[in-house]
């Protein structure tokens, strides 16, 4: 993730000391919502991305996962599941994020929930926002979810209802922002940028603001699952998208509002705003270098400080990855699956600059953005290493002595 609002306008956020691994200023968020400070990136343990279940309400185009609203056997019962909720306890992993299929159609996801918060465990919900009502956000409030995610792929009903698959989405999604709103609860919107929906990120802002939203993701599509059918953004469009975003946030920050935005899913975000601060003589540029480098992009997150374990129980790199499963909860636990590094892809992706290839292997950027996303680029090459072909940098752009250098000579 790249945290725009923290990198760009010095917003403190609660992810920031997890994320970057120092606070910009004093302002803490309440304890249920704070990260703690990572001692570096590589030593952090992973958040750990459960799809909870397969089953979905919706039909959605860019679903990694081909959910559909039927009933998928051989998904983990309560009983191991807060066996997986122990392990993970006990590792000391910093979050869990409740995804889907569809969460909350899961009867017992809030008892998980509720057992997690009693083991300490930050948690977090991504959802669709349709099965929400006010009793429901309540409840996520009482249970002190640190984030509730809900997708939203338009401003403009009928193309999130497209989107969806489902007339009517939109208004029942809107439904549940509000719900969450009015309780309390921290909300989030989460947007996928396909071709689709980006041309209208200055309504998804005007939306942000109007509505109350305290955080929004972007991410950058990853054709994994039904996502395999949509046409990619192409590198003039992903720069134009991410610039509105930036300009956007500082709209929002310099109007007082502390919302958090950020970019996923494709780390030369990181590089091109240090690139674009550069330009602009931003006073917190070398800042913003540091805390990138520090970071490490990719190289601290699939494999390292992302995990997914899906349905079945079965343990990936990441939500994008699940052509590749390194181990099963029900046979052993995750944090020794975790651990394992007998597995080569597993053991490079805890240590993966050597192994790039390509524009990757030779960017200057490569410490930076490690990479990006290694799913993106297998899935689309069959190479685990190749080069990501979402990075819209140019070659002159990623030309040059490694980012190292111009950091040392810019402290001297």
């Amino acid at each position: 993730m790249i945290d725009v609002s923290a990198l760009y306008c010095g917003l403190e956020t609660p992810s920031t000391p997890h994320r970057y691994g120092r606070k910009i200023t004093q302002i803490d968020p309440p304890e249920h919502q704070r990260m703690a400070v990572a001692k570096s990136a590589a030593e952090r343990r992973p958040i750990v991305v459960w799809n909870v279940t397969r089953t979905c309400n919706l039909k959605c185009a860019h679903c990694y996962t081909s959910s559909e609203a039927i009933r998928y056997p051989n998904e983990l019962d309560t009983a191991a599941a807060k066996e997986v909720l122990d392990d993970l306890a006990s590792f000391k992993v910093p979050a869990v994020l409740f995804s889907g299929g569809e969460p909350l159609v899961r009867p017992d996801v809030l008892e998980l929930a509720a057992y997690a918060r009693e083991l300490g465990l930050h948690v977090v919900l991504s959802t669709n926002g349709t099965l929400i009502n006010r009793e429901t956000a309540q409840k996520l409030k009482d249970l002190q979810f640190a984030y509730v995610g809900i997708s939203l792929d338009s401003a403009h009903p009928k193309i999130h209802d497209e989107f969806r698959g489902m007339e009517g989405a939109f208004k029942r999604t809107m439904e549940g922002f509000r719900h969450c709103v009015d309780v309390g609860q921290k909300v989030g919107l989460r947007l996928t940028l396909t071709p689709h929906t980006c041309d209208d990120l200055d309504g998804i802002f005007d939306f942000i603001e109007k509505e109350g939203i305290n955080r929004a993701c972007f991410y950058h599509l990853c054709p994994a699952g039904r996502g395999l059918d949509l046409d990619a953004m192409d590198h003039a469009r992903s720069r134009k998208a991410f610039d509105t975003i930036c300009d956007r946030t500082q709209q929002l920050n310099e109007g007082g509002r502390r919302v958090e935005i950020l970019t996923v899913d494709n780390q030369c975000d990181g590089p091109y705003l240090y690139e674009r601060m550069k330009q602009e003589n931003h006073p917190r540029a070398q800042q913003v270098l540091e805390m990138l480098h520090w970071n490490g992009g990719a190289r601290y997150s699939s494999g390292v400080g992302i995990a997914d374990i899906d349905f079945f129980g079965n343990v990936h790199a990441d939500q994008f990855s699940m052509f590749r499963t390194f181990g099963n909860v029900k046979d052993r636990p995750f944090s020794e699956i975790w651990q394992d590094i007998s597995n080569p892809v597993m053991a490079g992706l805890k240590d993966r600059l050597e192994l790039l290839e390509g524009r990757c292997g030779t960017c200057r950027y490569k410490s930076v953005c490690g990479g990006s996303l290694r799913a993106r680029a297998e899935i689309t090459t069959g190479n685990t290493w190749a080069s990501d072909p979402g990075c819209y940098l140019t070659d002159e752009e990623i030309a040059g002595p490694p980012i190292e250098l111009e950091m040392k000579t810019q402290k001297v």
